[in-house]
């Protein structure tokens, strides 16, 4: 068997493929504090706990942003909602995010 040389623009994606996600298990109230703490800090969790262990972080700007998994069923509930066409996804997200800041500023 023969190995293969990897492409050198892959190069930096071959160590991000080595690399094993950890999962922790614990209280709550610790997994709260950590969050709390990560977004205190503008970090990720993942970023928060790499800085509490002492290793590097990831220096590169990030885009905030929230996210949330949609599925064609939420869609469908949505564009009831927003009295949209389910299809007409672009519409609805500027609809989501016009209720995601009435929410906040409603609820300051």
């Amino acid at each position: 068997m023969t190995s293969r040389k990897v492409p050198e623009k892959w190069q930096s994606s071959l160590k991000a493929a080595k690399a094993t996600q950890v999962a922790f298990d614990m209280d709550e109230k610790i997994q709260l504090a950590i969050r709390q703490e990560a977004l205190t800090h503008g970090l990720s969790p993942s970023d928060q706990i790499r800085d509490i262990l002492g290793l590097p972080i990831n220096k590169r700007p990030k885009r905030p942003r929230l996210t949330v998994s949609l599925s064609t069923d939420d869609y469908k509930v949505l564009a009831e909602k927003y009295e949209l066409d389910p299809s007409d996804q672009l519409e609805i997200k500027k609809k989501l995010m016009e209720d995601l800041i009435k929410h906040v500023i409603d609820n300051a």
